[in-house]
């Protein structure tokens, strides 16, 4: 019995010996994979759809004819007769020159004149007693002829020192810059005591009259912008509404910018003063809007450098990371240049908890279907039915 206890006890020791052992090993062991779990997203159609949101361009106001004037002689500027900002009637003295120079060029002219005068007066008195002498036949008739070639020849005299006369006296009276019609200095390029050439501009005047509407407009939005088509112009900051017409669209775009040139006639019998500020919004009807793919903003999420989607596999019910390009915003959501194509799924919600590949299912909300409604549809979007989930 002794033997018995003993062979007992030996067995107990080992069993109790075996159960730390177990249990290490058991904590080593690697555990079971936890499934990842089926997450519901919502998602969207992709679809055409119109562009709602109105375009807006800034500009400001400008007149339609402004005219930088210069002299049309050389000379050192003495005076200048306008400020800036100033209002000129027709014929107003802006700036003279000094005259000095042209004035005497004017008295040699005169001077030159004279003598062509007096040479002529004494070739047709020696033209006049060989005639005389001619009828009594004491000459020959060539020497007759030769005293009429001489009267015609001084007589062309008279007329080219007359003709130098006037030109000089004209000279002397364009060193008085004028105004040819009533407008608004907008620009003084020159000042006194400054000698300009001739052309050089020195005074910028904006004509009475039409005024416009200048701004620019990117190559995208180019089509909005056509000849003739009514736009509204909106003044800063009264936020006074004017109506007005594209009048004229630059041909080729700005080497910088790369933008075009765009300019709308204001009309009203209150123009806003130059240099206002303006907004200006074309009028286009539904039919002219173009059309685009469109997604709300919580469709889009940051994949690196590139903003991407998360696009659905009906069949497998998986979702695939798809880049897209951005190309500008209408109103609440995104305006898709390129990477999406008509009938493709994109999901709309949820898109930061998800992974390449990962199985998902449609979410539908829990209420009744007849309390809430038909599901809404987002702008160039429609949206696609989906079975319950959690």
């Amino acid at each position: 019995m002794s033997e018995l206890h003993a062979l007992r006890a030996h067995r107990l020791a080992r069993a109790a010996l075996s159960l730390p052992l177990l249990a290490l090993l058991a904590a080593c062991s690697p555990s079971a994979p936890i499934e990842e779990p089926v997450r519901a997203v919502k998602v969207l159609t992709v679809r055409s759809g119109s562009l709602e949101a109105s375009q807006e361009f800034s500009g400001e106001v400008r007149p339609r004819i402004e005219s930088r004037l210069g002299f049309r002689v050389a000379g050192k500027l003495v005076s200048r007769e306008v400020e800036l900002g100033e209002r000129v009637k027709a014929g107003q003295v802006l700036a003279r020159l000094d005259p000095q120079d042209y004035r005497l060029a004017a008295d040699a002219a005169q001077a030159q004149y004279a003598a062509a005068v007096t040479n002529r007066d004494l070739a047709a008195a020696d033209f006049k007693r060989f005639k005389e002498l001619r009828e009594q036949n004491f000459i020959s008739g060539a020497e007759l002829e030769r005293r009429e070639a001489n009267l015609k020849a001084a007589q062309a005299q008279v007329d080219q020192a007359q003709a130098q006369l006037a030109s000089q006296r004209n000279q002397g009276s364009y060193t008085a810059l004028v105004a040819d019609t009533a407008g608004v200095v907008t620009a003084v390029e020159a000042e006194t005591g400054q000698v300009v050439s001739a052309g050089q501009p020195v005074v910028r005047l904006a004509q009475d009259g039409g005024r416009d509407a200048v701004f620019a407009v990117p190559e995208d939005k180019l089509g909005l912008m056509r000849d003739g088509s009514a736009v509204d112009v909106r003044v800063w900051p009264g936020q006074t509404l004017l109506a007005g017409k594209v009048r004229e669209v630059s041909a080729s775009a700005d080497p910088v910018t790369r933008t075009y040139q765009v300019k709308v006639g204001l009309q009203g019998r209150e123009l806003p003063p130059l240099g206002a500020t303006v907004t200006v919004q074309p009028k286009v009807k539904n039919g002219d809007r173009p059309q685009a793919i469109k997604l709300p903003t919580s469709a889009l999420r940051q994949d690196g450098q590139a903003t991407a989607v998360w696009v659905l596999d009906p069949r497998t019910m998986t979702v695939s990371s798809q880049p897209v390009q951005i190309a500008t915003a209408d109103g609440n959501e995104a305006v898709v240049a390129a990477g999406l194509q008509e009938g493709q799924q994109v999901v709309a919600a949820g898109v930061h908890v998800l992974s390449p590949g990962q199985k998902v299912m449609l979410w539908r909300e829990k209420t009744a279907q007849s309390l809430s409604g038909p599901p809404q549809t987002a702008v160039g979007t429609t949206s696609v039915p989906v079975a319950n989930g959690k």
